[in-house]
């Protein structure tokens, strides 16, 4: 076997397993980000506009976001809009901490989590705030993302 051959064989054989290696550490999610669409709906029956009135989660995409959990308002609406903190409360010490914009008029606005507690660690995202008129309920959709400890979005 000529020298240029076995070199050839042997960049090959790195190669295949380094992509073994990156396939085996990307399947295992190790030290990565996930990120994907979200989607919820809340009820707000027991939302009047008061810092500390709450919406509660009907239903959601992404398993971290329980049905049952509540969306805690810390500011007090304003009579055109909302712009608020809030607190997305889950069990334990498992909460995300985000703002939110509404418009009244519109009936639209935007959400935005930045991070949290427990299983909200290094927790993202973005959505679009609808009214559902059909079924009285709010629609979160948008995306998110979970960027592990150490591997801040900057």
């Amino acid at each position: 076997m000529t020298r240029s051959l076995r070199l050839i064989l042997a960049a090959a054989a790195v190669a295949v397993v380094g992509s073994f290696a990156a396939a085996s550490q990307a399947q295992n999610g190790a030290g990565h980000s996930r990120s994907g669409a979200l989607h919820a709906t809340k009820d707000c029956s027991q939302y009047f506009g008061n810092a500390g009135d709450y919406c509660t989660i009907r239903s959601s995409s992404l398993n971290a976001i329980d049905p049952g959990m509540r969306v805690v308002y810390t500011s007090t609406a304003g009579a055109a809009s909302l712009d608020s903190d809030l607190v997305l409360d889950g069990p334990g010490n498992n909460d995300a901490l985000g703002h939110v914009t509404l418009d009244f008029a519109t009936l639209s606005g935007v959400v935005t989590f930045n991070g949290g507690t427990g299983r909200f660690r290094g927790f993202h995202a973005s959505v679009d705030v609808t009214y559902d008129a059909q079924t009285g309920l709010w629609r979160w959709d948008g995306t998110y993302s979970f960027t592990p400890p150490g591997h801040d979005l900057g």
